[in-house]
């Protein structure tokens, strides 16, 4: 993969050490439920699972945020919860509920996981991968990603989304040795399922710990940190040129440091990040991603503009990808996002 300035694509420029005034811009959730030609994909699909397994209808649902926007990445649409499917977790999506998996919570269950991530589950995704990486042009990177070891593991311990991951919790505390275990078998997925979407044609990847910011420091060392930089390292001896971005939301500043260190190339911050201390502590590192809050998205008028202002100054002249501080929601209306797009790439 080629690191040279002489990339195309901004983005890429930002994550390789370049500053870009604009900053690139991307939006996490880009394709999802606000957009109405996503709805009607879905609608055709009948299903969430059957959306994201049909390269086809996977491909065309990235691209359409492209399309009308032109951001500066597509990011695969896929879900994080591939991971433990493809190892042979029980997976469903209730309407207006979420995800439902069959519980990952004592030894027999982790014993009947499989050791390989089943082709069947993962080659779609490889495929839909391919499909957008042809269609796109190169100023357009394309992002693959996958869920963060502890961040997967909290769904599979509990079997559902909770408020603070109590459960997953509760098994770190008082089963360390089988906890590590479902952990260590996470890690190797995640290399593995990043390797084969680099392989497909993703120009970078996001590794998203969702629930890092429910850890006490001592913990957040041992599930997120440490897992993090063994993903890194494997997925860079297979390829040793790909991007690297973490998202672990809810992170402390201090936890943000530990994650800058483990060789990765952007770090994402949530909206309640301190800005500034941010970039004191960690532009000279990595690349900075983020931060406004979704909800000034959905707003609009002085709330957004002020915002996106202030963070465009907060980041001047470091490096900075533009994004929100989390997935953008379905209740967004789409002229507040053609006016988001127009304040980001305000030529100052």
């Amino acid at each position: 993969m080629d690191r040279s300035p002489a990339t195309r694509s901004r983005f890429l420029s930002v994550l390789d050490g370049t500053i870009q005034d604009p900053p690139p811009l991307w939006m996490m959730r880009q394709a999802g439920r606000y957009l109405p030609e996503y709805r009607a994909v879905r609608a055709e699909a009948g299903d969430f699972l059957t959306l994201c397994y049909t390269p086809r209808l996977a491909a065309e649902v990235t691209l359409q945020p492209i399309r009308r926007y032109g951001f500066d990445a597509a990011i695969i649409f896929s879900d994080i919860l591939v991971i433990p499917h493809a190892l042979g977790t029980g997976l469903r999506f209730e309407v207006g509920e979420g995800p439902r998996l069959t519980p990952v919570a004592d030894r027999a269950a982790l014993s009947a996981l499989s050791q390989t991530l089943d082709p069947a589950k993962v080659g779609p995704v490889y495929e839909a991968i391919a499909d957008v990486r042809a269609q796109l042009s190169p100023e357009t990177a394309l992002i693959g990603f996958c869920g963060a070891p502890w961040t997967v593991a909290t769904y599979m311990v509990a079997g559902q989304g909770t408020d603070d991951q109590a459960p997953a919790r509760l098994l770190a505390l008082r089963e360390p040795e089988l906890f590590q275990e479902l952990i260590d078998r996470l890690v190797d997925a995640s290399i593995t399922h990043l390797s084969g979407q680099v392989e497909a044609g993703a120009d970078a990847v996001q590794i998203f710990d969702t629930w890092a910011g429910v850890l006490d420091p001592a913990s957040f060392e041992r599930w997120c940190a440490e897992p993090l930089r063994r993903i890194v390292a494997g997925l860079r001896e297979r390829h040793p040129y790909v991007r690297i971005i973490a998202f672990p939301k809810g992170a402390t500043l201090e936890a943000l440091e530990q994650i800058a260190d483990v060789g990765i190339d952007g770090i994402g911050l949530d909206w309640s990040a301190d800005r500034r201390a941010a970039r004191q502590r960690l532009s000279d590192d990595v690349a900075l991603q983020g931060n406004l809050d979704p909800l000034r998205l959905i707003a609009g008028g002085a709330a957004l503009e002020e915002e996106v202002e202030r963070i465009r100054a907060d980041f001047d002249g470091v490096r900075h990808i533009f994004n929100l501080g989390h997935g953008i929601r379905p209740e967004t209306p789409l002229e507040h996002v053609e006016k988001f797009v127009e304040l980001v790439r305000r030529v100052r």
